[in-house]
């Protein structure tokens, strides 16, 4: 990403979605619904495999959408760097009369 534009809106993307990871209400959303779905996992009867699956999916998805908000949230850390270093560039470059 050297993009000047894509670095930033991968930083504001980044400051949102560690809000996400923060913000109480939606961390209690995933413990309740995770703990929901394993305790409906192991209440299935013996013979019931299409329910378990579907449980088992169900629990899975909301570890990814945990995986997707960090990912972004790291993605922006990279992208902060890089546009730091960017600036750090242009600024050497002003110095010793480049620009």
């Amino acid at each position: 990403m050297t993009d000047e534009s894509a670095l930033t809106k991968a930083t504001a993307r980044a400051s949102r979605a560690q809000r996400l990871i923060e913000d109480d209400l939606l961390a209690e959303a995933f413990t309740s619904l995770e703990a929901a779905y394993i305790a409906a996992w192991r209440a299935t009867k013996i013979d019931d495999t299409p329910a378990r699956e579907k449980l088992f999916l169900a629990i899975n998805v909301v570890g990814k959408v945990r995986d997707h908000l960090e990912k972004v949230v790291s993605d922006g850390k990279i992208a902060q760097a890089e546009l730091k270093a960017l600036a750090e560039t242009a600024e050497r470059k002003k110095r010793f009369g480049i620009i």
